[in-house]
């Protein structure tokens, strides 16, 4: 998938948020190391903590069709600032990446930012610490 189809992939996603309380849509895309591609949009609930993100989606959708690692990640909100996975979302990728796992952060006009999940989360704790 070319990346002005991502990006218009993820203006879809964000388009499908369910976010009446924080009326901040987010949308991500994620292309797993086998290729395929996997839609996420926030959802959020009246009780907030139940809500889920849109990288949260989205790995969710991965793992329910088979895949288990991350190629790379798109994430993209509104506004000035860049919009980066919060800090649940930036465990949920280290879940299912690797150091170098690029994180590309969007806005509505393209891509404005790229960082690798080591940027966001260093130091993380993941599986492979429980494997030793």
């Amino acid at each position: 998938m070319k990346q002005s189809e991502i990006i218009a992939q993820l203006r879809e996603n964000m388009s499908r948020a369910y976010a009446p309380y924080s009326k901040f849509h987010v949308g991500s895309v994620i292309r797993s190391t086998d290729g395929q591609y996997y839609n996420g949009c926030n959802v959020e609930n009246a009780a907030y903590p139940l809500g889920v993100c849109a990288e949260g989606g989205a790995i969710s959708a991965m793992i329910q069709n088979g895949s288990r690692e991350i190629a790379e990640i798109y994430v993209m909100g509104d506004g000035d600032a860049l919009v980066t996975p919060c800090g649940g979302c930036r465990q949920k990728i280290r879940e299912f990446a690797n150091a170098n796992t690029q994180i590309h952060i969007c806005g509505p006009e393209g891509l404005r930012k790229t960082f690798t999940i080591e940027d966001l989360l260093p130091f993380s704790f993941g599986p492979d610490n429980l494997n030793k």
